[in-house]
């Protein structure tokens, strides 16, 4: 907590005071929490050194040690209060004392230089007394910042009690409540995955759809649309429009939607915010490590610190730790290892069990039914990368570990059974780094929820490490076995629901969800008869946990359903198609819900309000859709998981990204006793990676409650490091986080178009010559890149590259058969499958030549005149031509060259005088011919052997 001491030189400052005067009338607004003291607590009023608050009898009361010199030695007041320069506050309270005594009213600064607003000096005596001070505020403090309100008691020779109740501080003009201004448009701040739906949420009372805009990072429009009214939507106090741009899809950064005068926060079309998510949400968990040194080298040097609880002074070390006094258990247990729960440094089964299992889950999803290539060896920033093992596997291993050592030792009472937690004996302050924490540390009671977590984890991770250490997977399943016989021997032991000193309580009446859970992993490793009795014998089977609320840590029914879905067993058949239905049913109502939500997100309550870590339900139920598509590969289940991670990066009412180091306006004031920077200039701000717990209607905490009163339910967040009900981080929120990051990159498009173009049609052929023809096809579709060109081939040989549908191809070779195809390629370089097959053979190879034949006929005979020109490029030193007659024509005389028949075959020699014809010359020949029938000309020729045109 700040500083609660005042120094320096003290100056009067009050602007009035009155004695006994009646209440001050109705004012704006009231500054202070908790001043009636209905409750029965103090919190969050403070009680300083050398003194001892308590409320009795609806008044809070100090105990004030005698002998100090000033009057600021003994103090008890309230940090975060908001003053506004200029504005007038009145403070009333009620004040008697055991012994008559001088007391000072402050308002002022929680920190160094604590500068002062007002000091009033009242004398209290044993009778109750009204007092009222106005006064002017000079400094500005905003709402949960360094403001205070202090009573001073010191001063005094003796000891004495000093009872206040009914403090009220009212003034200003800035309203409680709510978030700092920012747009009004909500985006994923990441990034939306290519190829996917991209929608945003505007803030608007109009009726009508509105234009909206989007604009690349150089402000240049890209695309328009109109919005779509949705109205008032409950869970944000808001009315809203849906923006779809989900029709653009070009990869970048820099996006931003505009409507009016609104811009959103910048944003990628690209999947890479996802990938980097996907290891930064696993890396919080290396960060979150008890009993090991957190190296620069993988998380870098503002984020390394030496070991906590190693024993190392001040710490009193996690090495030999003893059970809470009262519970006289007669051992200590070494219980180093395993991760810091939360933003404080406890450590507790329950939690750490279903991350530890979400984790392993993860991998083993990922193996059956997707890619576990991306959380293999040498993945992630850990000391244990290149050891032959996942790297998700090494990081739950630090936990498994940890929840092996809390099982209660052979020989001892409740053997078997594992202790629900261990913590400091106090809260630890904030902030304190891990390795910086003097206080002791204590065992609390073994519970039945403890001992069946740690059996269930104990058994999924003797199945995952089977083929990788079969000694380890042993000894895991033994503990596992073990811990189960000795939960069915002690089957309510609940957890204390008052044993909420130095650490939380984790308390859950009902375990028969951890025993299914628990005999579901045992079974599904096992096989065992005894494990699958328990199963189907449970209340819970066939998918019965499945709900809308979602799986966490007091209700874990649904971890055991996933495992029997994913595993094979020897279940029937239609017990697990059972418990596949009630994963696609749920998702089913998620997506119902989600699609009437302005800021959808697959979260519900009875009451429709939001609990503490929100967030980590939000991002659970987005593993249950996710699940829904692995089953059924239906889009809108994987749409509505992207939607889910589209909320926690932003799209909500609040406009923060949910996780550290995402997106423009992310999280980092997260509660955490290191990341603490709000609070220590030297200390950093969360990592990136980790997930606030996010909205939550209870306020319970100071901060939360004096800056969100009145708060609709999703809105019911702030960025403060004190505001733990709303801020603070957890291994069970990031381990989901995790899940669900790590599927949605795998789903995401890369943005590279890996999607090949359609088939060309078949081409026609036409104007086949010796050497060449011309080839047309209809045309190839491409969405993503578009077709760039086209290849038309041959025997694996291109003949032709072209753009169009059209190539005329050249160079082949005279009568020759060919049979081409031709395929697409789009603009990322992809090419189609290959068009239907056109044959067609070339004609023979022309001599350079033309030859012209006519025919002068009558009955039985006929004169022939025959022209041959030279179309080459070089003299002809001689020529013989040559033809068939195609009916039974005879030769029978012949001039200007020398004839002669075979057959049909007919030859005609040059002569000595006409044998030379040079480029472009033409001679003519002729002869007499007879014949019966009919007299056809003859249709090809040839000179000198090759053919003539």
């Amino acid at each position: 907590m700040r500083a609660r001491r005042w120094h320096g030189v003290l100056a009067v400052a009050a602007l009035g005071l009155a004695l006994n005067a009646p209440p001050a009338s109705a004012a704006d607004y009231e500054r202070l929490l908790n001043g009636t003291f209905s409750s029965g607590t103090m919190d969050p009023w403070w009680a300083g050194s050398g003194t001892t608050g308590h409320v009795t009898g609806g008044e809070f009361c100090t105990d004030v040690t005698g002998g100090t010199a000033n009057g600021y030695d003994a103090l008890s007041g309230q940090n975060g209060v908001p003053f506004e320069a200029g504005q007038q506050y009145t403070l009333t309270f009620d004040a008697h004392a055991t012994t008559t005594q001088q007391i000072s009213a402050v308002a002022g600064e929680a920190v160094s230089p604590y500068r002062q607003i007002s000091r009033t000096d009242v004398t209290v005596t044993p009778t109750t007394q009204h007092f009222t001070v106005t006064f002017t505020s000079t400094l500005d403090f905003p709402a949960a910042g360094d403001g205070q309100l202090a009573f001073w008691f010191g001063g005094q020779a003796a000891d004495n009690t000093v009872c206040l109740d009914n403090i009220s501080l009212i003034g200003g003009v800035v309203p409680p409540g709510g978030l700092p201004p920012t747009s009004g448009i909500r985006v994923n701040q990441d990034g939306y995955a290519p190829g996917l739906p991209k929608k945003a949420t505007l803030i608007s009372d109009s009726t009508i759809p509105l234009t909206w805009t989007l604009k690349n990072a150089a402000g240049t429009a890209v695309t328009t649309g109109q919005t779509r009214p949705r109205g008032a939507d409950a869970p944000s106090g808001e009315n809203v429009h849906e923006i779809d741009f989900s029709a653009f899809d070009v990869t970048g950064t820099g996006y931003t939607l505009t409507v009016g005068t609104e811009t959103s926060f910048p944003f990628a079309i690209s999947a890479d915010g996802l990938k980097k998510l996907r290891y930064d949400s696993l890396a919080f968990f290396y960060n979150q490590r008890s009993g090991i040194a957190i190296d620069a080298k993988y998380v870098g040097a503002e984020y390394a610190r030496p070991a906590g609880h190693v024993n190392v002074a001040p710490n009193q070390g996690d090495d030999n730790v003893p059970c809470r006094s009262d519970l006289n258990c007669g051992y200590t247990l070494d219980v180093r290892g395993g991760w810091y729960d939360a933003g404080d440094q406890g450590k507790y089964v329950v939690n750490g069990g279903i991350a530890a299992w979400e984790l392993l889950d993860e991998y083993e999803r990922a193996t059956r039914l997707g890619d576990a290539s991306a959380l293999g060896d040498g993945k992630l920033a850990i000391p244990e990368q290149g050891n032959g093992v996942p790297d998700i596997l090494d990081e739950a291993r630090w936990e498994v570990d940890f929840l092996l050592s809390m099982q209660v030792p052979d020989g001892k009472p409740n053997a078997g059974m594992v202790h629900h937690k261990i913590h400091d004996a106090q809260w630890t302050a904030l902030p304190t780094r891990p390795d910086q924490d003097s206080q002791p540390r204590r065992l609390s009671a073994p519970s039945t929820a403890a001992t069946l977590n740690m059996a269930a984890v104990a058994a999924q991770a003797a199945r995952l490490w089977r083929t990788i250490d079969a000694a380890y997977a042993d000894k895991l399943l033994a503990a596992a076995e073990k811990a189960y016989a000795a939960a069915k021997a002690h089957p309510a032991m609940l957890a204390d629901p008052n044993d909420g000193t130095g650490g939380g309580t984790y308390s859950d009446n009902t375990v028969t969800d951890e025993f299914y859970w628990a005999a579901a992993e045992l079974f599904a490793t096992t096989g065992k008869s005894a494990y699958r009795t328990d199963v189907t014998g449970s209340s819970l089977y066939r998918g019965v946990s499945f709900n809308t609320h979602g799986f966490d840590w007091g209700s874990t029914g649904a971890l055991g359903d996933i495992t029997l879905a994913l595993v094979p067993t020897d279940l029937p058949a239609a017990d697990i198609t059972a418990i596949k239905t009630a994963i696609t049913t749920t998702a089913d109502s998620h997506l119902t819900q989600m699609a009437a939500m302005g800021y959808p997100a697959p979260y519900r309550t009875a009451d429709g309000t939001y609990e503490w870590g929100s967030n980590g339900l939000v991002a659970n139920n987005g593993v249950v859709l996710a699940l829904a598509y692995d089953l059924t590969k239906q889009e809108k289940y994987r749409d509505g998981a992207f939607a889910a991670m589209d909320y926690l990066l932003g799209r909500n009412p609040a406009n923060y990204s949910y996780v550290s180091g995402h997106g423009d306006q992310p999280v980092k004031n997260v509660h955490h006793r290191f990341w603490a920077h709000e609070l220590d200039a030297s200390l950093p701000i969360a990592p990136p990676g980790a997930l606030s717990g996010g909205p939550n209607s209870g306020l319970q905490d100071p901060t939360a409650a004096r800056l969100l009163a009145g708060c609709a339910p999703q809105r019911c967040f702030v960025d403060d490091i004190e505001a733990y009900s709303v801020n603070e981080v957890a291994v069970n929120w990031n381990a989901a986080l995790a899940w669900l990051a790590n599927w949605t990159a795998e789903k995401a498009p890369s943005g590279v178009d890996t999607t090949a173009p359609s088939a060309p049609g078949k081409p026609t052929v036409a104007a086949v010559t010796s050497t060449g023809a011309t080839l047309s096809w209809t045309a190839s579709a491409d969405a993503e890149s578009g077709v760039t060109g086209y290849e038309v081939v041959s025997g694996g040989k291109v003949l032709a590259t072209v753009t169009g549908t059209t190539a005329t191809l050249t160079g082949l070779s005279p009568s020759t058969a060919y049979s081409v195809v031709v395929r697409a390629r789009n603009g990322a370089g992809l090419a189609s499958t290959d068009s239907p097959a056109a044959e067609f053979t070339t004609t023979s190879e022309s001599g350079g030549c033309t030859v012209t034949y006519a025919a002068n006929t009558w009955s039985g005979g006929f004169t022939a005149t025959v022209s041959m020109k030279n179309t080459g490029t070089t003299a002809w030193p001689s020529w013989t031509l040559g033809f068939t007659f195609p009916g039974n024509q005879k030769v029978t005389q012949g001039w200007s060259a020398t004839w002669s028949q075979s057959g049909a075959n007919v030859t005609a020699k040059a002569m000595s005088w006409n044998g030379s014809v040079a480029p472009g010359q033409t001679i003519a020949i002729g002869f007499n011919g007879s014949y019966s029938g009919s007299n056809q000309n003859p249709t090809t020729f040839t000179v000198n052997g090759k053919a003539c045109g």
